[in-house]
């Protein structure tokens, strides 16, 4: 019977652990804009200043994290610009405190460690609905275009530097690849010999 409450209390523990895990306190690494939707060019909710402290909540959509504001605004972050909060207890809060001190009690006997908390970041390809949904932006357009140099500009440039031309020699040509089976081989022939 006991054993039976302490395994029920530790699936307990682990539920709970679980689900606090789902929506985590972080805080803005440098001033960063809260935005509506997941986008660069999504409209701005309000100017994050850094260190301000807020929760990352469960959705994610590629490299952005949705999160919420002390204040009660919502919206999305770059990854980037958010990190684990640095000002922890030395227990590494309440509920990973309480697993921890579980987990302790069935490896008594064990010698004791300490464990530090690790943040990493990744960010995935886009996939076929990001391609779909997949919209310009006509002001970096504008940026990049306004960055344009001409050939006179470039000559400027070269001689002010003091850049000496050189010839280069063009690559060779690659060699075409391989066949990959026997039918494309005998379309080759076939073209050939026409």
């Amino acid at each position: 019977m006991i054993r039976m409450r302490l395994i029920a209390a530790t699936w307990s523990a682990l539920l709970m652990g679980t689900a606090l895990a789902q929506s985590e306190a972080v805080q803005v690494k440098r001033q960063a804009e809260l935005r509506q939707q997941p986008s660069e060019t999504s409209n701005s909710v309000a100017t994050l200043p850094a260190m301000t402290n807020i929760v990352r909540l469960p959705e994610r959509q590629g490299p952005w994290m949705h999160v919420k504001t002390d204040s009660g605004q919502i919206g999305w972050v770059h990854m980037f610009d958010i990190g684990s909060v640095q000002a922890q207890s030395a227990a590494g809060g309440t509920a990973a405190g309480a697993l921890r001190g579980i987990t302790n009690f069935f490896n008594r006997g064990s010698a004791q460690t300490t464990t530090t908390a690790t943040s990493t970041v990744g960010i995935r390809g886009l996939g076929s609905e990001d391609i779909a949904n997949a919209q310009p932006n006509l002001d970096a357009l504008k940026k990049a275009e306004s960055m344009r140099t001409d050939e006179a500009q470039a000559k400027r440039f070269a001689s002010e530097s003091q850049l000496v031309a050189r010839n280069v020699e063009s690559l060779p040509a690659p060699n075409a690849p391989p066949p990959q089976n026997a039918s494309e081989a005998n379309g080759n022939l076939k073209q050939g010999g026409k």
